[in-house]
Parts: C-alpha cells; sequence; structure tokens
C-alpha cells in the first residue's frame, strides 16, 4: 500500500510539470496562423534574430539583432547569395534608406547612429539603445528603447544638429508617419501606440497592446507588431475601428516592409523572414 501511494504521490506531482512542459512547447512550436484573405510563406530562413529590413533596388537588407559585437548586416540578392555589410554590431535594430545610402541604429548600450553607402560611412550621432529610425528629407528620426528615459530625436542633415522631440519615454520602439501626415510612436512596456500631438500631449491612440513594437503606416492603416517571445501578434489598424489580427502566434516580430501589394515581416523570434500577402 505504501508503495502505491508513493507512485499516487509521484504522478500527482508529475501531472502539473507535464502540463507545463506542454504549454510551453505549444507555445513555442505552435506556427504562425494568418487571418482569412491572407497567407504567409518562409521567404527567407537562417537570418539570425532578424530585426530590421530595407530594400536596396531588388536585393534585402536584413539586420540580425545579436548582442556583444555579434550583430550584422546582411544583403541577400535576388538569386538568395547574401553578403555582410556589416559586422560587429550591438543589436541592429533600425536601418533605413537616408540619403542615397542607409542608416542604421544599434539598441545593445551606447553607440553611433552610422550613415553608409556603397564608397563610405561615418558616425551621424549617438543615441542610447537607439532602435526605429525614420526618414523624412534630410531628417532623421530615432527612438530609444529605455524604461522611462527614452526620447525620440531628430537629426538634422543640413547642419547637423540633433532636436529631443519627446524624452522621459518608456520603451519607445518605432516612430512612424501616415500618408495623411499623422505620425505615431510606440511606448512598449506601457502597451500604448501614441499619436504624435502640436501641443505635446501625445494621447495614447491604441492601448492595451502586448509589447507593441514596429509601426509602419500605408494605405491598408497603420501595422503594429508586438515584440512578445510567444503569441505575438501583426496587428492592422484602419484608425476607425479596433485592430484586426492578420498573423498570430508569432514570436518576438519586427519589421514590416512592403513588398508589392504585400509585405516582408522578420521573425526574429524564429531566425527568419516571412512573406505575407492578401489572397
Amino acid at each position: 500500500m505504501m508503495v502505491r501511494g508513493w507512485r499516487y504521490g509521484l504522478l500527482a506531482l508529475a501531472a502539473p510539470l507535464l502540463a507545463a512542459i506542454g504549454f510551453l512547447a505549444w507555445q513555442r512550436f505552435w506556427p504562425a496562423q494568418a487571418a482569412p484573405g491572407w497567407h504567409y510563406e518562409v521567404a527567407y530562413a537562417d537570418v539570425a534574430k532578424a530585426s530590421a529590413l530595407a530594400w536596396q533596388g531588388d536585393a534585402l537588407l536584413a539586420a540580425e539583432e545579436l548582442k556583444d559585437g555579434k550583430g550584422r548586416l546582411l544583403r541577400i540578392d535576388a538569386g538568395g547569395q547574401r553578403q555582410i555589410l556589416r559586422e560587429g554590431l550591438y543589436k541592429p535594430d533600425g536601418l533605413i534608406p537616408y540619403r542615397d545610402g542607409f542608416a542604421y541604429s544599434q539598441e545593445g548600450g551606447t553607440h553611433p547612429v552610422r550613415w553608409f553607402d556603397a564608397a563610405a560611412s561615418r558616425d551621424l550621432f549617438t543615441g542610447i539603445n537607439a532602435q526605429g529610425l525614420w526618414a523624412e528629407g534630410e531628417h532623421l528620426y530615432a527612438v530609444e528603447d529605455r524604461k522611462g528615459e527614452g526620447r525620440l530625436l531628430r537629426y538634422d542633415a543640413r547642419d547637423g544638429s540633433l532636436t529631443v522631440l519627446r524624452d522621459r519615454l518608456d520603451e519607445a520602439e518605432s516612430f512612424t508617419r501616415c500618408p495623411d501626415g499623422t505620425a505615431f510612436y510606440t511606448e512598449k512596456s506601457r502597451g500604448l501606440v501614441r499619436q504624435l500631438s502640436d501641443d505635446g500631449r501625445d494621447p495614447p491612440a491604441l492601448s492595451d497592446l502586448r509589447e507593441p513594437s514596429f509601426l509602419l503606416c500605408d494605405r491598408r492603416g497603420l501595422w503594429i507588431s508586438e515584440d512578445a517571445t510567444h503569441r505575438a501578434r501583426l496587428l492592422l489598424w484602419d484608425r476607425q475601428s479596433a485592430p484586426r489580427t492578420i498573423l498570430s502566434f508569432l514570436r518576438a516580430p519586427q519589421a514590416l516592409l512592403p513588398k508589392g501589394d504585400g509585405y516582408l515581416l522578420a521573425e526574429g523570434g524564429r531566425d527568419r523572414v516571412i512573406a505575407l500577402y492578401p489572397r
């Protein structure tokens, strides 16, 4: 009887543990799901911690958001051949065409936001955990992913000036502007997307999101990726009704890049870039 009781006790202890392991495995391996009217496929595998994306003609530039000087910028040509453009980086997490070249940021500490083209490169300004970048003519916007101390910055290439547009932000990760001129930025830890306003109050446009990260605004609306480790979503908000989930069960999705009538999405948690298309 004592042996039987001992066995029952072990089973009682093991059941919750097995259930927890099963739940974690389900979160990790359950495939991404597309909403009706959309489908996706893997476009590029083996892009470690894929984060920022940009086009260079018909070639794709992709950032690998690795720590401790292991981050890289890759160029993947139309035939799939890969070239390392930059290495030795600290969590590269912003990449944008700027002034006939490209600018990139590094989230892993105090590092310069740099510009490069085929012939040269140079520092533009220094950021602390600088993340999302947005370019408008001579202006380059950057946000800092810092707890309670983040800033929204604007660099002007005409005179090299750097303006702090907002400060005391809580883990800001992205800034974007819509075709109608409306601008938005995220505060990840607060679950907010804020609308930039002339009076500086920046009211929340969306709240109760799960770690909102990258933003992109186009003719379809405002796209929001949630930088959560498990069960993250890619949302589309038409700025009238509630946001619609276009992809679910993602792992740490990052930048969204237009491609024809569809998009490329960096999914850092699965080390890949996926292509998303309307049916």
